[in-house]
């Protein structure tokens, strides 16, 4: 970790002074040396670091000394940012004033005063290099004492190599284990005249526990038998409180605001009374019978063969709870270990090279103790190995011989980690600020590790792209794990291990904080100098008292509600924050404008303000903020508008502002915004028209890569829409067109809907109430040729559905609330192609009320729809026919039962909600 540090800082010092260079800007005399100087002796210093991240696990003064390494790194990093803001804001203020020269910055200052406090500024962070190289010499004087190996090379890094995920959602050899844990759940049960019937899973850590406690949850005659099923997964330490909120969400479906205990147990007791139900309590650390007693009282009332599922690493847990029954689970056999090793290990590999490889990989597996989470760490690592001397290194490797991790942590995870690139390690040990059992959106971490200076910007790649990439390569690593997917196979959700987890928090030591605003221990957490990255866990309306006194050093800010709307969180002292890269308070309803000092944060890229509800202004100060690279307002129903000088923003990748009914427009100047990736909220027109950007100014977002413009209705004519230039935009991948509902002509809207003709690589789009009975001629010609994602709603007056059955590559079509639509036909399939939808996998269709017919003629040796994996019908009450695609269907899964029998069930579903 401290090794990619320190290559962020090298990086940032030599851009700054190329920047310097080429803006004709100095510092303080002097400082250039002292600047040269310190690169060097960082370049030398960063050469020991990887072997002193290894030692420090058994030398704790290495330890120690790694640690100021990377209090030095981050102080560095923090003035090296000052410098280039500094250097930005000077760019800006000249691109905007005609009147300055294009000469020397220095000579293009406005003012006297502006000037003195501009050179006050620079001779400030000049001070600021002289002190820390200072330090940096006494760190590398000391590193002299431990005679570290030097590894110093001046090769570029090596490019990631891709390798598989394996996603493995049953415990390998655990059939047995299984079907105990099934006959448990779902056996008559006894008289519980003592409690409530409680199934005990203990293991180590790693283990399976939790893997095999999903199995029985979501198993389909678990799901049959019991009324209620919860999951809570408990973690340390043991608040009875917040456990019984999560059990009372999970029974009502919804976030709960109650926060005295007697209201929360009359509640559940209500939800339960008499009824069957099961829950699981995953990973329970707390062995304080009082604390579980609390809990236990209020489940008494549930029905006749209610069960309590826990899975606990110590088995006097499991006493304690008084457990009817105890299931211990072991390590998994060599043999079971091997097999799973090999599975993943030996991926794409030749059998010869299986062959090759078979022993010293029978022998990594043997080290694993059969762990499970170990054997797929180590198999997803010696993957991308295909050299013999690789796999005979991690074989041979010390880690082995680390007592430390016997009980916390495995070795596997050590070797796994250390074969990472730099980037990756600073990637992945991040991810410590999230808490356990978290579920991480794969868009917001890359967007948080943006804002950390963790992607590779100098790149002629995308950062998003490299954060996929990144993402993508932790994950095969099975860093981590339980992804969720969209209809496309991409995961845009997960979570970590505990395990993992434990093992990212162990990584950043106490650079990761996670507290909780109900712990009486906030306060002193959270004033730790050392605390870089911080997440409070906030429940409901219970008042936020705590101060944040002291911790000025952190540079991530996120506020997690797990669901409840936060009603009191405080801003007070948010000042203090300067050297914040992200700060996310969504959900926060007691919000109504932030602090003017919110411009002071001039390190701040990443800004999430969504779901605050009773937000009704951005202070012009944000203007100021010429880092930011996200800022994310959604549904913030109280929000009337941007701020005006949004234009300056000149680092803005994502600005997402849809969802918001009293915006009514965005200010001039988002066409300045030419950084920008992502758009969603871009209302057309205004009140105030002479203050809001107009269409046109699309034209000049070249990079856009997702869209959704919002009351097109109110569009002058075609010739405003026509100027927005959308079929010239090959990077636009995706677009929404909202039209909203409106009383003008509708030969309007169809010249406007043609003037807004994509380019033929668009990938996704969704038009909204479009009001006309035509569609414009790009929608009934194949010009769309890339679509793969579709969606159609609320297109009130449209008699027929376009020949979309023409599109070459879609996937996913959704169609809905098109009340004038009677009849489905031929005119849906399209004419020219041979086959109908060649590779739709997914169709629906919802709320179509006057729908009574689907016909679909055959044609001789044409195919309709032979990919289709699901369809589904909703609330359409009219539809009397269905065309026979069962029939067709049948050819294509019987086909597929022969190659993939064991799992036919996934191939197609068919389901209709009349």
């Amino acid at each position: 970790m401290a090794d990619a540090l320190l290559s962020i800082v090298l990086d940032r010092l030599a851009s700054l002074i190329q920047q310097q260079i080429h803006q004709e800007v100095s510092l303080v005399v002097g400082v250039e040396t002292e600047i040269q100087s310190l690169t060097d002796t960082l370049q030398v210093v960063r050469a020991v670091v990887a072997d002193a991240e290894k030692r420090q696990v058994k030398e704790e003064l290495v330890k120690v000394w790694l640690q100021r390494l990377k209090d030095i790194a981050y102080q560095m990093d923090d003035v090296l940012d000052e410098w280039s803001t500094s250097l930005l804001k000077s760019q800006i203020e000249r691109a905007e004033s005609p009147s300055m020269s294009k000469k020397k910055v220095s000579s293009c200052i406005p003012s006297p005063c502006i000037c003195f406090k501009r050179v006050a500024g620079r001779r400030d962070i000049a001070l600021k290099i002289k002190d820390i190289k200072q330090e940096v010499d006494d760190i590398a004087n000391q590193s002299n004492r431990f005679n570290f190996t030097s590894r110093f090379s001046n090769e570029e890094p090596q490019r990631l190599i891709t390798i598989s995920a394996v996603d493995i959602s049953e415990v390998c050899g655990r059939d047995k284990d299984r079907d105990t844990i099934l006959r448990q759940l779902l056996g008559e049960s006894c008289e519980q005249n003592l409690g409530p019937y409680i199934i005990s899973l203990v293991g180590l850590g790693g283990v399976g526990k939790t893997t095999l406690a999903q199995l029985a949850f979501n198993h389909d005659e678990v799901k049959a038998h019991f009324d209620k099923r919860i999951w809570v997964c408990v973690s340390d330490p043991f608040v009875p409180i917040r456990i019984l909120r999560a059990i009372l969400e999970a029974l009502q479906g919804q976030s709960s605001d109650l926060h005295d205990p007697e209201a929360l147990q009359q509640k559940i007791q209500e939800s339960i009374d008499g009824k069957k139900f099961l829950l699981v309590l995953d990973d329970v650390w707390n062995e304080d019978y009082q604390l579980w007693e609390q809990l236990k009282n209020c489940l008494k009332c549930g029905g006749g063969g209610s069960r309590i599922l826990v899975t606990t690493r110590n088995e006097s847990v499991a006493r304690m709870m008084m457990s009817t029954y105890v299931h211990p689970l072991g390590s998994l056999s060599l043999d079971q270990s091997r097999a799973l090793f090999s599975q993943i290990a030996f991926l794409r590999k030749g059998a010869e090279k299986a062959e090759e490889l078979k022993e010293i990989g029978e022998k990594i597996a043997d080290k694993c103790k059969g762990l499970p989470l170990a054997v797929k760490a180590l198999g997803s690592l010696m993957q991308s190995k295909n050299n013999k001397q690789d796999w005979e290194n991690v074989l041979n490797s010390e880690m082995w011989e680390l007592d430390v991790f016997e009980k916390k942590l495995s070795p596997a995870l050590l070797l796994s980690y250390y074969d990472l690139p730099p980037p990756l390690k600073q990637c992945f040990s991040y991810c410590a600020v999230f808490p356990k059992d978290h579920t991480v959106q794969i868009d917001h971490l890359i967007k948080l590790w943006m804002a950390q200076s963790y992607l590779d910007s100098k790149s002629d790649r995308e950062m998003e792209t490299i954060g996929r990439e990144y993402f993508e390569n932790l994950a095969a690593r099975s860093f981590f794990q339980d992804f969720e997917k969209d209809k496309e196979g991409n995961i845009v959700s997960c979570k970590m291990h505990d395990i993992v987890h434990d093992f990212a928090q162990f990584l950043t030591n106490n650079e990761c904080l996670i507290v909780e605003d109900d712990c009486e221990n906030l306060k002193t957490n959270l004033s730790r100098q050392k605390s870089r990255h911080a997440t409070v866990i906030v429940h409901g309306s219970t008042r936020s008292s705590f101060s944040v006194n002291n911790a000025r050093n952190l540079h991530t800010l996120l506020v997690v509600s797990n669901g409840y709307r936060i009603d009191s969180f405080p801003l007070d002292s948010f000042q203090q924050f300067k050297y914040l890269r992200a700060m996310d308070l969504r959900g926060n309803v007691s919000i109504e404008e932030l602090p003017r000092e919110v411009g002071e944060f001039i390190h701040l890229r990443y800004l999430n303000l969504s779901y605050c509800t009773r937000l009704n202004t951005l202070p012009e100060t944000i203007s100021e903020l010429c880092n930011l690279q996200t800022l994310d307002v959604r549904s913030c129903g109280g929000l009337t508008k941007l701020p005006q000088g949004i234009g300056s923003l000149i680092n803005l990748r994502h600005l997402e502002a849809q969802d918001c009914p009293n915006l009514r427009g965005l200010p001039k100047g988002v066409g300045r915004l030419t950084s920008l990736r992502t758009l969603s909220g871009f209302i057309v027109g205004g009140e105030n028209g002479s203050d809001v950007c107009k269409i046109e100014e699309m034209r000049g977002l070249k990079e856009l890569r997702e869209l959704e413009i919002t009351a097109l209705s109110k569009v002058e004519d075609a010739g405003e829409a026509e100027k927005a230039g959308l079929k010239h935009n090959k990077q636009l991948y995706g677009l929404t067109l909202h039209f909203r509902l409106r009383s003008s002509q509708p030969v309007e809207m169809k010249e406007v809907a043609e003037a807004l003709q994509p380019h033929p690589d668009l990938k996704s789009l969704r038009i909204v109430c479009y009001q006309v009975e035509e569609w414009p001629r790009w929608m009934m010609e194949p010009s769309l040729p890339q679509l793969t994602q579709l969606c159609l709603s609320v297109c009130s007056k449209c008699r027929c559905l376009p020949p979309l059955g023409e599109l070459p590559l879609l996937e996913i079509l959704e169609i809905g609330s098109m009340k004038q639509v009677k009849y489905v036909g031929g005119e849906f399939l399209g004419s020219s192609s041979k086959i109908a939808f060649p590779r739709l996998k997914h169709l629906s269709f919802a709320a179509m009320s006057e729908w009574e017919n689907w016909e679909v003629k055959e044609e001789k040796g044409r195919k309709v729809m032979p990919c289709l994996l699901s369809l589904k019908i909703k609330h359409s009450p009219n539809l009397t026919a269905v065309p026979d695609l069962h029939h067709q269907l049948s050819f294509y899964l019987t086909l597929s039962f022969l190659a993939f029998s064991s799992v036919l069930t996934f191939f197609f579903s068919l389901v209709i909600f009349i």
